[in-house]
């Protein structure tokens, strides 16, 4: 029906710590989608080509088109959250440096939430989810890997040279 309407589009984007499960959640959740009208796009560290531009345009264009349905592994929050925590990324970045005050991370929020009101008004549809992962599980995980480590023998000191 998306498809056949080709007038709306639907984005996912999908957040969460390292190690929470985005990618086995992506996968569970789209499982009985068609995959030739859905597009994952996972965003690791910043190309030499993506920081030449904007701190959007590597998103901007990763937009899906009408009729699709695209997922966000990891958001354009993370331009505010990640660079805000390692001043190397945004020097990287090769910002004016008249440009980088103490406003610079409220002008970027502000400039996300106009990103998601124009997408808005072109037909996408922005869903966005926060994984997080309890107390309880972090336990959970923690014991299992552990067990598993032990069946395979793996030490858990650390390495001496």
């Amino acid at each position: 029906m998306l498809y056949a309407q080709d007038c709306w589009s639907l984005l996912l984007v999908f957040q969460a710590m390292d190690a929470a499960g985005k990618d086995g959640t992506i996968k569970h959740v789209m499982s009985g989608v068609n995959p030739q009208g859905c597009q994952v796009f996972s965003f690791k560290q910043p190309s030499q080509k993506e920081l030449d531009h904007d701190f959007m345009w590597r998103y901007s264009r990763s937009v899906p088109e009408r009729g699709r349905i695209g997922i966000f592994n990891r958001s354009y929050y993370e331009e505010v959250l990640v660079v805000r925590v390692h001043e190397q990324v945004l020097n990287r970045q090769k910002i004016p440096p008249q440009l980088v005050n103490e406003r610079i991370w409220d002008e970027r929020l502000a400039d996300i939430a106009h990103f998601e009101d124009y997408l808005t008004r072109q037909g996408v549809i922005i869903l966005k989810f926060f994984l997080q992962v309890s107390p309880r599980m972090c336990t959970w995980w923690t014991a299992r890997w552990r067990s598993r480590s032990r069946r395979l023998a793996i030490s858990h000191r650390p390495c001496t040279a």
